[in-house]
């Protein structure tokens, strides 16, 4: 580790510790947690549907004075969110994005969201191509919920915990402050900042629900990680199912028994390793998540059976990951 890097884990480390959330929100109480546990539960099932997307992204107050924000960009689509796990204290949220060209639809394993209630520890980004345990403090674990998001390939992106709570009549979940990599939409640009620090909320809504988040992108300068530019993003689910939702329900069926293997092995790889340290592109996420990928499409399309399927996944995953 060069001593570059190593000044800037050591702001990032004080910058998280400055920025606990166990100041704001005190200890949850063993009765209150009870009662509450199974309205966390539903708000997170909730998730789960068909959906037409908006993705609303806007750089706002600039925190260097040599950095110009870049305007507001939106996007959208249409998402399928399924239950893949449900184990009572573990929620497992699969998305599925549906593409329509040329008449055709083509799905998109997107992003997946790990529930698990009142956890140890939880796996963190901790910086560049590195993601590592970190125990959640002994007094603040009853009653929360941590969320871990992967990334498609099953890849982890950034993880955090934080609870439930109703201000102004409506309910949420907030979590900690993240530290994230950044979004490829960002990484692509090859921008002067090079991480995210965040809080993260995810709250139901009449006509679906709305994750948003506070991002504050931070980037190297005179051996720190300083801020740069604020940014707030409110991705909104609306219900809607007036798309090829099959298509998506398909892609599931058939490729669901790989993605739990590729999914075991990550967990193997973060347990036997100390974490999960693998080299991500811009353009890719990580080196091998376009192969991770056309592996399932090659399962669907009937060229690759499942078990070698599988055995290249592993290969991959182990032999692209080392030691932290």
């Amino acid at each position: 580790m060069n001593r570059l890097t190593s000044m800037i884990g050591a702001s990032l480390l004080a910058l998280a510790c400055a920025a606990s959330p166990a100041l704001a929100h005190p200890p949850i109480a063993a009765d209150q947690a009870a009662a509450s546990f199974e309205q966390d539960r539903a708000d997170i099932l909730a998730m789960a549907g068909d959906y037409k997307v908006r993705f609303d992204m806007q750089e706002s107050t600039r925190w260097d004075a040599g950095y110009t924000p870049l305007d507001k960009k939106t996007s959208g689509g249409h998402e399928v969110v399924r239950v893949i796990e449900d184990t009572g204290r573990k929620i497992v949220l699969q998305h599925l994005l549906v593409i329509e060209h040329e008449g055709q639809s083509h799905i998109i394993k997107h992003w997946r969201q790990d529930w698990e209630y009142e956890p140890a520890r939880v796996l963190v980004y901790a910086d560049r191509h590195q993601w590592k345990f970190e125990d959640v403090p002994e007094k603040m674990r009853t009653g929360r919920w941590s969320q871990t998001v992967w990334q498609v390939d099953d890849s982890p992106r950034y993880g955090g915990w934080g609870q439930f709570e109703t201000q102004g009549g409506i309910r949420r979940w907030r979590s900690n402050w993240t530290w994230r990599p950044l979004a490829r939409r960002d990484a692509v640009r090859n921008p002067v900042y090079d991480r995210y620090l965040s809080i993260n909320r995810h709250q139901s809504s009449p006509d679906g629900w709305i994750h948003w988040q506070d991002n504050t992108k931070m980037g190297p300068k005179d051996s720190q990680v300083v801020p740069i530019v604020q940014e707030y993003v409110l991705n909104s689910y609306t219900k809607f199912n007036g798309y090829n939702v099959k298509a998506a329900d398909d892609y599931w069926a058939a490729t669901k028994g790989y993605w739990a293997a590729v999914r075991t092995a990550w967990d193997k790889v973060a347990t036997t390793k100390g974490g999960i340290g693998i080299e991500e592109k811009a353009d890719t996420g990580t080196i091998i998540s376009g192969r991770l990928l056309e592996i399932a499409d090659e399962i669907q399309s009937g060229k690759l059976k499942e078990a070698k399927a599988i055995a290249e996944a592993v290969k991959l995953i182990e032999g692209n990951t080392k030691p932290l």
